[in-house]
């Protein structure tokens, strides 16, 4: 595929939304957002954006305005990029250019939920773009018939993004054996290590948890060794995340597997 200039803008017409709602469909397979929901949220506070390979919608970000009861913020709700250009770093660019668009705007934070066992998103949303995984939420949106969580509980991270601060990629992590709560063996599985059942009261400063480094085909391989992946880090996370623990960073490590960092705040 021969692919043009990508440039990202944003969309404010409705003949822009009815493109998204083409692509939307396309990627999640699911009936699209309706066009009336997500003009109103354009136009009370959102920021909608569209990737594209010149004049070709390739990939968007949806997101729209937020007040948790003090203060207000962006809540970014959801990103689709057509599947051939996945691995050209468009994700990233595009939520760069919503924090530009976003502090121009006067907002300070964006936030928004993904699902833990998903390697590319929590590389991008850790490592990558330096927010911060600050609320673990179990089975967040019930069970969802898209294809890729159906059938296993949606477990979510909420992330908190600062961006009145300079957007910075974190330096990469060293892995020691001490600081693992979970591995994958040579079969897959997850393993509980022995640190875990060793800190009932969590006091390290930092803690490692391995997740499959490509969870969708494992879980097309292995339908129960997937749910067994959501299960078990289920458990870890629940109890991470009530010691005061917050998904700090994210570790490019094997073929098969990477590791989370949390630290405690």
């Amino acid at each position: 595929m021969v692919k043009g200039k990508l440039e990202i803008r944003k969309l404010t017409t409705l003949d822009e939304l009815r493109e998204v709602q083409k692509l939307e469909e396309t990627v999640w397979h699911m009936s699209a957002i309706p066009l009336h929901q997500t003009f109103t949220a354009l136009t009370n506070g959102g920021i909608i954006l569209g990737a594209y390979d010149s004049e070709k919608l390739i990939g968007f970000l949806y997101s729209f305005a937020g007040f948790d009861g003090k203060n207000a913020y962006l809540c970014s709700h959801m990103m689709g990029i057509l599947p051939a250009y996945r691995k050209d770093g468009i994700g990233r660019k595009l939520k760069l250019k919503q924090a530009v668009f976003a502090r121009e705007m006067g907002y300070e934070v964006i936030t928004w939920t993904f699902d833990p066992l998903e390697s590319v998103n929590a590389y991008l949303n850790l490592h990558k773009l330096g927010a911060k995984g600050v609320y673990f939420k179990e089975n967040h949106y019930g069970e969802l018939g898209d294809e890729f969580s159906q059938g296993l509980p949606s477990d979510r991270f909420q992330i908190i993004w600062d961006i009145s601060q300079t957007c910075e990629e974190k330096e990469t992590i060293s892995v020691d054996a001490a600081n693992i709560l979970l591995q994958m063996d040579s079969e897959r599985k997850p393993v509980v290590t022995d640190n875990y059942h060793a800190n009932d009261s969590m006091e390290w400063d930092m803690w490692l948890v391995a997740i499959p480094a490509n969870f969708q085909s494992l879980k097309e391989e292995n339908f129960n060794l997937a749910k067994e992946w959501r299960l078990t880090t289920q458990e870890l996370f629940r109890r991470l995340f009530q010691h005061g623990y917050q998904a700090s960073d994210f570790i490019h490590y094997a073929e098969d597997y990477n590791y989370y960092v949390f630290r405690k705040q």
